[in-house]
């Protein structure tokens, strides 16, 4: 006699390990809805779909470009790294989705919102100033705040549809240093943050970040008031593996939790999953103070379909362009970049010169994850000019690319890194084994990246046509940066000019997956 036994998979922490950090959550019908932060990066302030809060999908992003100026699209020497839009704010009220965020590129409050979450246009409102990681609420009595600031929180009051500050409205100090909390001898870390309001019971619940000056240590402090205006009641409510800022949401079946990011490395702020329950009217997050490494009561996620995915650049009638995996390094320039097709593939064409590739307009990217990630794709370099630069990257302020170098009727595969603690390239090296020639005649060089997040080493590879692939150059470390780029790394796909504009290449394919899947 056989006997079978069933196991069911549960759901681990991080629920998702790459960069998405500044979640914020909510419920509509029998899905979950979140918002995240890209930055520098467009479209951006992507939104997510879940149906179990831990396999999560891109469904949309509130802009398409954030505003033109000079820095977000890469002019002059400018550049938006780190700026962009930061922490967001996603709220669902009279079945209308509404996103706000703020940013230092603009100046400005950004507002969207949209009936149709997932396919519906995003109508756009904005005004000054810009209110550092606001937390757009929605009272029951019809009136609408944002309540923002940095160890200082502060209450705002906004019309009724949400698009501008209510003159004469609500303006006030909600808590006039949240920090206190850590004690006043501890109270001069990082500054209490990362808003986000919610409203249960007929109880006020404001969630912050903060840190005690004493030590690095991401904090989620939560206040409580009766009324919004206060006074509140702040306690410490974890303090545990720099998982922080997020809310609250609460289940079908009644359960609450927390989403909150944990600061990851070079993989970037990944998001956390934290059960919560309640004593005395007080959300009491994690297992014994603890982030949970298994969530018992959910599904296990089933890989990151919808979050990056390879591309053999072909579209059919009625396909987007770009899906939604994709995106720009700061605002494109869409007239030097293009799908083709039989074959399918990726054009980008240059236009102007550029000092290095953090320069460079249309770098085409996507997220790494951990803890281990591969790229590769095959580049046409038959038309590029002398001096132009294209390949595959490790997209952060220490970034690390391989690619094809044109000098003069040559084509030379190098392998490039940023000098440790700057942008600027390392000077070229010249010794065995930091580059390798293209033969002459041969179109296509196939380029490859892995990440290991596990030691947090980058190396990189390349071949022609089908043969072992040949590592080449020294490993890049991979750093995070703050407040420089703020992000975790990205695959990217990129060609710039260094003396005569006009050239182009063709990337026929991207394959990105687990190294032990896809090698």
């Amino acid at each position: 006699m056989c006997v079978f036994s069933s196991v069911t998979l549960a759901a681990h922490n991080p629920v998702v390990n790459m960069d998405l950090p500044d979640v914020s959550v909510v419920q509509a019908g029998n899905k979950y809805y979140m918002s995240s932060t890209t930055m520098h990066l467009s479209p951006g302030l992507p939104i997510l779909k879940s149906d179990d809060l831990v396999n999560w999908e891109i469904v949309s992003y509130a802009y398409d470009r954030l505003v033109e100026n000079e820095e977000i699209n890469l002019q002059n020497g400018k550049n938006a790294y780190g700026k962009g839009s930061w922490a967001s704010s996603l709220r669902y009220h009279n079945n209308r989705f509404y996103v706000s965020t703020f940013s230092a590129t603009s100046g400005k409050t950004h507002i969207y919102s949209t009936t149709d979450v997932e396919t519906g246009d995003w109508q756009s409102h904005s005004f000054e100033p810009a209110l550092h990681d606001n937390s757009l609420f929605f009272d029951d009595d019809g009136r609408v705040y944002m309540i923002y600031g940095g160890g200082q929180i502060k209450l705002i009051e906004l019309d009724e549809d949400a698009t501008s500050i209510k003159p004469e409205g609500l303006n006030k100090i909600l808590i006039d240093n949240a920090n206190l909390v850590f004690g006043e001898h501890d109270a001069g870390g990082l500054p209490a943050e990362g808003s986000q309001m919610f409203k249960i019971n007929g109880k006020y619940y404001l969630f912050t970040i903060a840190s005690p000056e004493s030590h690095w240590s991401r904090t989620v402090i939560v206040h409580r008031a009766d009324e919004i205006t206060g006074p509140y009641e702040s306690r410490i409510m974890m303090q545990d593996r720099q998982v922080a800022q997020g809310g609250l949401i609460q289940a079908p079946d009644g359960a609450w939790y927390a989403m909150l990011f944990g600061d990851r490395g070079p993989v970037g702020r990944i998001p956390f999953l934290v059960p919560v329950s309640w004593q005395n009217n007080w959300p009491v997050l994690g297992v014994e103070g603890k982030v949970p490494d298994i969530l018992p009561h959910l599904p296990a996620r089933a890989g990151y379909k919808g979050l990056v995915s390879s591309d053999d650049f072909e579209r059919k009638e009625g396909d987007r362009l770009l899906p939604l995996v994709w995106q720009w390094n700061h605002n494109p320039d869409d007239k030097n970049w293009t799908l083709l097709s039989d074959p399918g593939r990726l054009r980008i064409s240059t236009s102007r010169i550029d000092e290095n590739v953090l320069h460079a307009r249309n770098t085409l990217t996507q997220r790494t994850f951990g803890p281990t990630s591969s790229a590769n794709t095959q580049i046409d370099v038959s038309n590029m000019k002398d001096g132009d630069v294209a390949g595959l990257i490790a997209l952060q302020k220490e970034y690390g690319f391989i690619g094809v170098r044109a000098e003069g009727d040559n084509k030379i595969i190098i392998v490039e890194q940023a000098a440790p603690g700057s942008d600027k390239p390392v000077p070229p090296k010249s010794s065995v084994g930091s580059q390798a020639s293209v033969p002459q005649g041969q179109e296509a060089v196939f380029l490859r990246i892995d990440c290991d997040f596990r030691t947090n080493v980058a190396s990189f590879y390349y071949k022609f046509d089908d043969e072992d692939w040949i590592p080449l150059g020294s490993k890049l470390h991979m750093r995070y940066t703050i407040p420089e780029h703020f992000m975790g790394y990205r695959f990217g796909l990129f060609n710039y000019a260094t003396k005569t504009p006009g050239g182009s290449v063709d990337f026929n394919y991207y394959q990105v997956g687990k190294r032990s899947e896809i090698y």
